[in-house]
């Protein structure tokens, strides 16, 4: 289905938005704004699988993916020691259960996902 106008500009306004965001962020501020975004994408997967919009879910699925996949990328996992592990550990069932909740179409999957990112960035915005 073809993205109305309004969705078109909204959606322009809201990538030039991030950009200049990300323009002048420290190295916290980038990875909380990974956060954010991949929070949005889950929860727009969640909503997409909810209504059977499996052209929009499929879409945030691959967004949501990619912004954990760069989240596991950014780990030292040599400084980072267990807690980077750990940190891994969570990454790749949040992607496990994001690739569920797209097959199935049951956002449920995707909820649990959401949670458990949202702990992490949680946490991660109080230490900055």
């Amino acid at each position: 289905m073809a993205r109305s106008p309004f969705a078109k500009a909204q959606a322009s306004y809201q990538n030039v938005d991030l950009q200049t965001r990300a323009a002048g962020a420290t190295p916290h501020q980038l990875i909380a704004m990974l956060f954010e975004e991949a929070l949005n994408a889950i929860d727009t997967l969640s909503a997409a699988a909810a209504r059977k919009d499996f052209a929009r879910a499929a879409q945030s699925q691959a967004r949501a993916l990619s912004i954990i996949g760069g989240l596991q990328a950014s780990l030292d996992m040599e400084r980072g020691g267990d807690l980077a592990q750990n940190l891994a550990d969570v990454y790749r069932e949040a992607s496990r259960l994001i690739m569920a909740s797209g097959k199935s179409n049951e956002p449920m999957f995707a909820q649990q996902a959401r949670s458990m990112l949202a702990e992490i960035a949680s946490a991660w915005s109080a230490i900055g």
